[in-house]
């Protein structure tokens, strides 16, 4: 028989201040700070919604992490937040502990309510200290409340309490500071997404991933508050299409009205574009418009002209580029001069390059490779898909055999596949112990997995 161990006289003391339901200022007064999480906890699981309204007033510390409870969903208990932040800001007088300024409603921070559930915490100092560790661009002198947030726009919908907020936040904008500094869009009509953009501080955003179809059009009324985001640092753009009945001249105005945002982005270093092609013969546009050194330059799928590769080569803004990914665009009839030219510029800095599903040739290959040889940074080679000869892809490794950091991915014909990679393999070894070294075949056209080699060889499904 076991025995249930008796509440601790922490818990007695919690349970007999929420007995009535309510709490007054003067107690909370002089109740010691330690005590406020674990009873804050306690008044948000019962749903003491009239205990949280008194807490939040005289809460001690600079940084309320709300988001790590709000799993609980409970709307009841966040109109009671709300609530007492509302009597909060209209307070004249604060109370005399009140160090409220940030209401945290992002996922991130259950340390702080663990750490001060727990048996040992570090100094309330130290604590509060790590949790106004958050840097945000337009607060300074008198400071409104902030709020910070995450935002997923996905299957049509907001979350309740996310909605809830942002219909209180507006009729508060004068004494809110609402950062986010990650927006992603997985799915929402886009008046949905612009009424949410004008209750948020927009140049607190620093990473935008729209992963849904989106036409031109859609992403051209987005535009505007791209630009209005001046600490961007990454943009993804998931399968953006241009609708066929779009003239030609609407087209390019449209480019133009995307492509000048950049503009007025001072810190973008990162551009990820899956399927997109409506930059096709356009990129120099974007390119000029660049502010900031690119970091990550990743187009897969993209439609591009050779002009466009031209002007990516001889572009300033990539030269401290250190990924470079051009997965899935066909190469074939490109001159390889301008992707020459390119690894050229950032040979002492490229860290990762992603030629996959290039169509590149041998020819190409060989014009390519001095270039490629002296990238001495690099440390990831997916060369997939592309049909070169075993021969060529032997002159590939010899090239790249001297690179310190360098670890690869090639491609071969179906024919005499483990054989050559054996072959391969032993030609690399003679040279090098290699670290990590994957021979593929080009995908089955049946079961589209590739054989690999490594160094036991895998076949495809079919």
């Amino acid at each position: 028989m076991s025995l249930q161990a008796p509440p601790r006289l922490l818990e007695l003391a919690e349970q007999s201040l929420l007995r009535d339901g309510a709490l007054a200022i003067p107690t909370l007064e002089e109740l010691p700070r330690e005590l406020f999480p674990s009873l804050f906890i306690e008044a948000f699981t019962r749903r003491c919604c009239e205990a949280l309204k008194t807490m939040v007033q005289a809460w001690p510390f600079t940084c309320l992490p709300l988001g790590s409870l709000m799993k609980l969903h409970h709307l009841e208990t966040f109109r009671a937040v709300l609530e007492g932040l509302d009597a909060l800001l209209a307070q004249k007088v604060r109370p005399r502990r009140r160090k409220l300024q940030v209401l945290d409603l992002r996922d991130v921070d259950e340390n702080f309510w663990s750490i001060w559930s727990g048996a040992s915490a570090p100094s309330p100092e130290a604590l509060s200290k790590r949790q106004t560790a958050e840097n945000c661009p337009r607060l300074g002198g008198q400071q409104p409340l902030m709020v910070t947030l995450d935002l997923c726009f996905k299957n049509g919908t907001l979350d309740e309490c996310l909605t809830r907020f942002l219909e209180w936040g507006k009729q508060r904008k004068g004494l809110l500071h609402v950062c986010c500094k990650e927006l992603q869009i997985f799915g929402m009509p886009i008046h949905s997404i612009i009424e949410v953009l004008n209750v948020v501080e927009l140049d607190c955003i620093q990473e935008v991933d729209v992963c849904c179809p989106w036409e031109l059009s859609i992403l051209i009324r987005f535009a505007p508050y791209l630009g209005q985001m001046r600490n961007l640092r990454k943009l993804v753009l998931f399968n953006i299409h241009v609708s066929a009945c779009i003239p030609l001249d609407k087209k390019e105005q449209f480019v133009t009205q995307f492509t000048s945002q950049f503009l007025k982005l001072d810190y973008f270093q990162k551009l990820y574009m899956h399927s997109v092609s409506f930059l096709e013969g356009h990129l120099d546009q974007l390119l000029r418009c660049l502010q900031a050194p690119l970091e990550t330059v990743v187009m897969t799928d993209c439609l591009l002209s050779e002009s466009d590769l031209k002007h990516l080569s001889w572009c300033p803004s990539i030269r401290q580029l250190k990924e470079l990914d051009l997965r899935g665009i066909t190469l074939t009839h490109f001159s390889p001069e301008p992707l020459a030219v390119l690894l050229e510029q950032v040979e002492a800095i490229l860290q990762t390059l992603d030629l996959e599903d290039c169509g590149i040739t041998d020819s190409q290959l060989s014009v390519i490779l001095p270039a490629l040889s002296r990238c001495s940074q690099l440390s990831t080679l997916s060369f997939c898909g592309n049909l070169i000869s075993a021969a060529a892809l032997e002159n590939l490794l010899r090239h790249t055999v001297g690179l310190s950091n360098y670890d690869a991915q090639g491609a071969l014909s179906w024919g005499r596949f483990a054989q050559l990679g054996a072959e391969l393999m032993k030609t690399l070894r003679d040279l090098r112990q290699p670290k990590i070294i994957v021979f593929s075949t080009v995908r089955c056209p049946r079961c589209g997995i590739r054989a690999s080699y490594d160094p036991k060889p895998s076949y495809c499904l079919c």
